[in-house]
């Protein structure tokens, strides 16, 4: 049932996105993701180093 569920998931992806844009689709997601990884680390090691401080 699974398979199934994934394989007319993965058909209608197929048929309604061209690969350039889904290709383009992941880059910016990854590249959103990274931005927001880094914005978060930056801010834990300032939080840690005026924890560390006081």
């Amino acid at each position: 049932m699974t398979k199934n569920i994934f394989f007319s998931i993965a058909m209608m992806v197929t048929m309604l996105l061209s690969s350039c844009e889904l290709v383009g689709d992941i880059f910016k997601t990854g590249v959103y993701t990274g931005v927001i990884i880094v914005v978060v680390v930056i801010a834990l090691i300032i939080w840690l180093i005026r924890k560390v401080f006081r």
